[in-house]
């Protein structure tokens, strides 16, 4: 499965070799994907390679040569100028994908002692339902641990977090405390306190100054695989 980026990646360099004979700089690429680092190209490029879409030649400057696209590339075009509302493709590992997902960063697992920020990998994203999203900025992790099932949270689910730094009281949220341990758990106001309540009795809550706590985003959607 290509991720967005990667794909269109692959668009991009396949694009230019047929208009300029030439694929793009990595300082275009760059440009092009809206990544910070030439580093996230030089990943995005490996992956690509070890996906058998590009070959790189041996001791030629910017030599990349585009093997073959995902084969839904121009049925899927099709599909959007007809303006089907119920449109799908699969891509290049057999994955169906509807059409009106949107891709939002992974940023890997939830686990204490890592800041969210330090969890996220600019090539890693995955595919959402644009109806399990409001307004503003996203991100999805990965569960690990059994503190939040009587919420229906297990291990192994992917969490749609939208980004914020303010909730209801009673929402499940990512809180950031003491500025290095994430957690994800209900949030409550108490009596001058934030209380971080997990959704399993084998758990005790946590109560903690408000200056200890920062909250990261709220919890918006779960997706699950069987």
């Amino acid at each position: 499965m290509l991720t967005k980026k990667q794909y269109d990646l692959l668009l991009l360099i396949d694009k230019r070799l047929k208009n300029d004979g030439v694929p793009p700089s990595f300082e275009e690429m760059k440009e092009a994907l809206g990544l910070k680092s030439k580093s996230g190209i030089h990943r995005l490029i490996t992956s690509l390679e070890e996906r058998h879409f590009i070959r790189r030649l041996p001791h030629k400057a910017r030599a990349i040569e585009v093997i073959r696209l995902p084969d839904n590339s121009l049925e899927e075009d099709k599909e959007e100028k007809q303006g089907s509302k119920d449109r799908f493709r699969i891509n290049a590992s057999g994955t169906i994908i509807t059409t009106n997902n949107t891709e939002i960063p992974l940023y890997g697992k939830i686990a204490a002692g890592t800041p969210i920020e330090a969890l996220r990998d600019e090539n890693e994203f995955v595919s959402v339902p644009q109806n399990m999203l409001g307004m503003g900025e996203h991100y999805a992790l990965k569960v690990e641990g059994d503190s939040m099932i009587e919420a229906g949270i297990l291990n192994g689910d992917t969490v749609v977090i939208q980004r914020s730094n303010s909730s209801e009281n009673g929402a499940i949220v990512v809180a950031l405390i003491d500025g290095y341990e994430v957690t994800l758990k209900r949030i409550y106001c108490r009596q001058g306190k934030v209380a971080l309540e997990p959704a399993n009795k084998n758990y005790e809550t946590k109560v903690l100054s408000p200056d200890r706590v920062s909250i990261q985003g709220r919890l918006v959607g779960l997706m699950r695989n069987y």
